[in-house]
């Protein structure tokens, strides 16, 4: 599973990316996270509100996630 973070560099964006990498270590899941802060990138996905959470190139949320809501996503 690929897991990427889409971030302007915000306090939000980086406290999801700590958030996903916590609940990836709980449940022990096979999976990469990473932060993507390329602008040209971020607009690839037609995403204007950050951060955004993308698995595996899908755009699954955006904005701030509660790690319940991020377990959720994740064991979907």
């Amino acid at each position: 599973m690929k897991i990427e973070i889409l971030s302007g560099g915000c306090a939000a964006c980086s406290a999801l990316f700590e958030s996903v990498k916590r609940v990836v270590a709980e449940l022990g899941l096979d999976a990469t996270v990473e932060k993507g802060e390329d602008f040209e990138k971020i607009m690839a996905y037609n995403v204007m509100s950050l951060p955004a959470l993308v698995i595996d190139g899908a755009v699954v949320a955006k904005g701030r996630l509660s790690e319940s809501e991020i377990k959720k996503l994740l064991t979907a």
